[in-house]
């Protein structure tokens, strides 16, 4: 695609942040990694895919596969807007990751701030990591605000407004996972850069994010229910306030069983197995050390998949038209 920086028309909307699929012995399932990225990308509504995201194992992939992850998403969905995360604790490491991701295709960056960020930084050091991979591309850039409960890892208003003052800087993944903290990003950023789009990507909280303003979403459940999250996304524009909260009604029990039931390490692979249950990869194998899920966080993904309205329960609870997920 070509690439642009004229306005921030192609960063908004519905973008599903896409997993990858893995072998028993922890390497890229590539062909499951086409299938998957071709099917979120053939649903109408959805704007585009994250790739190289946290539900994509990023913090587990080395660079190679990194970027071949990248080139199989782009040769499975060649007119998809396709956005790669940038995970990295050191900023050379950041730009290396960045001139992959551009030579494989990638249309923007999602740039993620450094795990260690989290016992603490300052501006300057968050300025610099971001101009440092401005300086290696020329892809358009996507901030991520981290939850409220990452420490260090969340940027301030004055590094907000540091930041924005790159023009390189065309929208930001907002995941505070608190509605007031989403609101506060939302007000800092666009009091300065109004043609921003600040994107409303906590899972839980899309719904009531949306009714205060959004330009869209780049989520992981928009792997598991796409055309949930843009019926949301349409009813709020639409102004159609029943209609918007059955949908978020549906996805209610499924967006908390997978990012409230144990470890927030686990998302990806709760992903997986809905994802298994419901037949669309073969396996949920999950990458060292994220452990098997206990049979409990599996019934709670079951209920939640039932909820949204992709199966149908039985006599004595027994879901029927799910697969079991395994993992390994």
């Amino acid at each position: 695609m070509t690439k642009t920086l004229a306005g921030t028309a192609n960063f908004k909307g519905v973008f599903a942040s896409a997993i990858c699929p893995m072998t028993s012995s922890q390497d890229v399932a590539e062909d499951c990694l086409a299938r998957h990225v071709a099917s979120l990308a053939a649903i109408s509504g959805v704007a585009g895919l994250l790739i190289n995201g946290h539900a994509g194992e990023n913090a587990f992939l080395d660079r190679s596969q990194a970027r071949r992850v990248l080139e199989v998403a782009r040769a499975a969905a060649p007119s998809t807007m396709i956005v790669a995360g940038i995970n990295a604790e050191a900023s050379r490491s950041a730009i290396s990751l960045a001139e992959n991701a551009e030579a494989a295709g990638a249309d923007g960056l999602l740039v993620f701030p450094p795990y260690s960020w989290s016992q603490g930084s300052d501006a300057e050091m968050v300025v610099y990591h971001h101009r440092a991979i401005e300086d290696s591309t020329s892809l358009p850039i996507v901030l991520f605000q981290s939850s409220v409960r990452s420490g260090g890892m969340v940027y301030t208003q004055t590094m907000l407004h540091s930041l924005v003052e790159s023009r390189r800087i065309v929208a930001v993944k907002e995941g505070s996972w608190e509605t007031s903290a989403y609101e506060a990003t939302r007000d800092a950023v666009k009091a300065l850069r109004p043609d921003i789009a600040v994107l409303a990507s906590g899972d839980e909280h899309l719904f009531p994010c949306f009714v205060l303003g959004s330009e869209g979403t780049m989520v992981s459940l928009a792997a598991i229910v796409p055309e949930l999250i843009v019926a949301l996304d349409q009813a709020v524009r639409d102004r159609d306030i029943d209609r918007a909260l059955e949908c978020h009604q549906r996805i209610t029990p499924l967006s908390r069983a997978v990012y409230r039931a144990g470890p927030v390490g686990k998302v990806a692979a709760r992903i997986k197995t809905c994802l298994a249950m419901l037949g669309r990869i073969s396996n949920s194998a999950w990458v060292s050390p994220t452990g098997p899920l206990s049979a409990d966080e599996v019934e709670a993904l079951r209920h939640g998949l039932v909820a949204a309205g992709l199966g149908q329960v039985g006599n004595g609870g027994q879901t029927r038209g799910l697969r079991v997920a395994y993992e390994g």
